[in-house]
């Protein structure tokens, strides 16, 4: 699995080095790249309702990890948490059965 590891800046001006193990990032994160924190929070959302919504569509139900992944993403954003944005990077990726 190529690696995916970039930078989040906080409001503050402090930065987060976070690796995701998750392929559903990969279409929406640039490995080396620097983000704000509100422009990860946004690729990252849409990254995962994608994969939820491809879910649905093959099995008529929604991702539970893609569902988990997006509470810690709301709870990062609203209290500018780094440590919620660790949670969601440490979660399982919200992926296809099958898919690896």
């Amino acid at each position: 699995m190529p690696e995916m590891t970039f930078t989040v800046r906080w409001p503050d001006g402090s930065t987060q080095s976070c690796y995701s193990p998750s392929l559903v990032m990969h279409d929406h994160l640039v490995a080396g790249e620097d983000y704000t924190v509100a422009d990860f929070l946004t690729r990252t959302t849409t990254a995962l309702t994608e994969a939820s919504e491809r879910v649905r569509a093959k099995f008529g139900m929604y991702c539970t990890s893609a569902s988990e992944q997006m509470q810690e993403l709301e709870r990062a954003g609203r209290t500018l948490d780094p440590q919620s944005l660790v949670r969601v990077l440490e979660m399982n990726p919200a992926s296809l059965p099958g898919e690896s």
